[in-house]
């Protein structure tokens, strides 16, 4: 009879212990699971997003720069992508502020259809208090960490650009 007993209670305490391990474990699967999901998620929209400058050109204290989606998905967001811009060497961050009141600061239109889907092209302006002479740096990075950039210069008296973009850097 002893041995029954303990017999009985050593397969209880297993199964006790079984149970506690399994809850222990389960919660960090899932999670994990879930977390592999997301990131796998983020991956495939950085791999099929890409932009490209197309052009930059200047209107007195503005300046006009045409992005165009060359990847496969749409880009959502665009008012909470930062833009660098100054002189070569002391650029800053300018703020987005679609009206233009504040100086420096950006917004943006579509200009072929109702989003940035692929295919289409944005167009950002650039408001700032003097018209740019010399040497600018411009880059934009989206919400999701694609980005491109170009140096813009009218020290020539043509506007011209120098592409810095088709790096890794402006892929998804």
């Amino acid at each position: 009879m002893d041995k029954v007993l303990v017999t009985l209670l050593l397969i209880i305490g297993g199964v006790v212990c079984c149970m506690v391990v399994i809850n222990a474990i389960m919660p960090a699967i899932t999670q994990s699971t879930g977390a592999i999901a997301d990131a796998s998620g983020k991956i495939d929209d950085r791999i099929r997003c890409q932009v490209q400058i197309i052009e930059v050109s200047d209107n007195g204290s503005e300046v006009y720069v045409w992005i165009k989606n060359i990847g496969a998905s749409r880009i959502g967001g665009i008012s909470s992508s930062d833009i660098f811009f100054g002189p070569e060497g002391n650029f800053a961050r300018i703020p987005f502020d679609q009206t233009g009141t504040t100086k420096p600061s950006w917004g943006y239109a579509i200009e072929s259809g109702a989003e940035w889907g692929p295919t289409a092209t944005v167009k950002i302006t650039i408001y700032l208090s003097s018209a740019p002479s010399g040497s600018y740096y411009f880059k934009i990075v989206l919400p999701n960490g694609i980005s491109d950039q170009d140096i813009y210069s009218t020290s020539i008296g043509v506007p011209w650009k120098i592409s810095l973009s088709h790096s890794f850097a402006s892929h998804c």
